[in-house]
């Protein structure tokens, strides 16, 4: 007889081996028209705008902390990463992420690996790229426009932070789904749907 490993079992053993670390803070409540302008001046490499089509299969999450897989689609590729987020600190996710070619069929695959509960969602991300560091200015449905900057170390964030005019008092280092439900009410693990069409 075969030993069949769950889907999240398998990726914890996978993550133990290729732990990847992400380091990263969020900035809430940016100005966003001043911020591309200030990354502009800085020279800035500008990656542009995109609608970020996400499925997420929830496995265990509570305040923010816990395990998920998410499908996420872009113009230009599709990607599945597994994410384990641990504490609510600057380095407190683990990531696992890859391309896949195909979408619907990568969706087919979650499902019946009953990787976890279905949740549709869509955010708008523009990418900037300054010194090593990756700008990621994003907006979700219904919460406004904030900005998350990923690095190799807290102190290279600290100084990018410096550079655009962040004050570190104000760093949050709680992942997307906290921010939304802890700062704006909003609870998407809640909902089937929470796209910039449909909110249910």
């Amino acid at each position: 007889m075969e030993n069949h490993i769950p889907l999240m079992r398998f990726i914890t053993l996978l993550q133990n081996n290729m732990a990847n670390k992400e380091i990263e803070v969020r900035f809430l409540e940016i100005d966003k028209k001043a911020l591309i302008k200030k990354l502009h001046k800085l020279d800035a490499k500008d990656f542009g705008e995109n609608l970020l089509d996400e499925i997420i299969f929830e496995s265990r999450e509570k305040d923010g902390l816990g395990k998920f897989i998410r499908l996420r689609k872009t113009k230009n590729k599709i990607q599945i990463a597994y994410k384990h987020h641990t504490a609510h600190t600057v380095d407190g996710t683990y990531e696992i992420e890859f391309e896949v070619s195909d979408w619907d069929k990568a969706k087919a695959f979650l499902k019946e690996t009953n990787a976890g509960k279905m949740r549709i969602q869509q955010k708008k991300r523009h990418i900037f790229e300054l010194d090593d560091i990756t700008i990621d200015i994003d907006t979700w449905p219904q919460v406004p426009t904030y900005v998350e900057l990923e690095g190799p170390s807290e102190n290279t964030l600290k100084d990018m932070a410096q550079k655009l005019g962040l004050s570190w008092k104000y760093a949050i280092f709680e992942n997307a789904l906290r921010v939304i439900e802890k700062y704006y009410n909003i609870f998407p693990r809640s909902i089937k749907k929470y796209t910039f069409d449909d909110t249910k």
